[in-house]
């Protein structure tokens, strides 16, 4: 199966019915028309723009040190995706259970009275404490999670890549732009803008290029 059977495979698996494939076939279509770009990255953009509805997400994407690489060696390896909330736990593909792999979210069900000056997500990643390191960490939601992953990144956690796709208008911008100055992996979004869905999507399409 090649990548682009594997994508497709993907955008079809939902499609319970003829007509529902039709319509996924034709989307497909246009976001590929909306990107035409092959490439891995240009997929990655594609999936992104078909999750979303926005086309605009094709040119807000950043790739930095070759991150495409390093998650499919990191997904063929069996290493584990921890992200920073349920909502992109749950919406990961179970395809990174053929590898070996797992997805943990790190979000705490509790916070102990120590922590109460930190966000729920900020202490789940700090809890995690090495375990971060050569797995694939996924920020979907909280920029708090994200600038507290760039601070393990500096003390030497090192993930072997970091999705980093927070949305919002406080610290959102700022902690990409963080993660970006990384020498890490990483793939964002500039801006306020992001998501969950924007990180599920850049996912489950790294997932089907490792299937390649």
């Amino acid at each position: 199966m090649t990548i682009n059977d594997r994508s497709l495979s993907d955008y079809l698996s939902g499609a319970r019915t003829a007509e529902a494939q039709r319509i996924a076939l034709l989307s497909k279509q246009i976001v590929s028309d909306i990107v035409a770009d092959d490439s891995a990255e240009g997929r990655i953009k594609q999936r992104v723009v078909m999750a979303t509805g926005n086309p605009a997400f094709a040119d807000l994407l950043r790739f930095c040190n070759d991150p495409v690489s390093a998650s499919v060696r990191a997904i063929r390896a069996g290493r584990y995706v921890y992200t920073d909330i349920k909502m992109v736990s749950v919406g990961i593909s179970n395809d990174i259970e053929r590898f070996g792999g797992k997805v943990v979210c790190a979000l705490p069900d509790k916070m102990s009275p120590v922590n109460n000056e930190q966000t729920r997500a900020s202490a789940g990643f700090l809890e995690l404490g090495e375990r971060p390191s050569d797995a694939i960490v996924v920020v979907g939601n909280a920029p708090s999670a994200a600038l507290t992953l760039a601070a393990m990144a500096r003390e030497g956690t090192r993930p072997a890549l970091i999705v980093a796709t927070p949305v919002g208008f406080v610290n959102a911008a700022e902690s990409k732009a963080i993660i970006r100055e990384l020498d890490i992996p990483s793939i964002t979004t500039v801006g306020t803008q992001g998501g969950t869905p924007v990180a599920v999507a850049i996912t489950n399409e790294l997932l089907a290029l490792a299937h390649s």
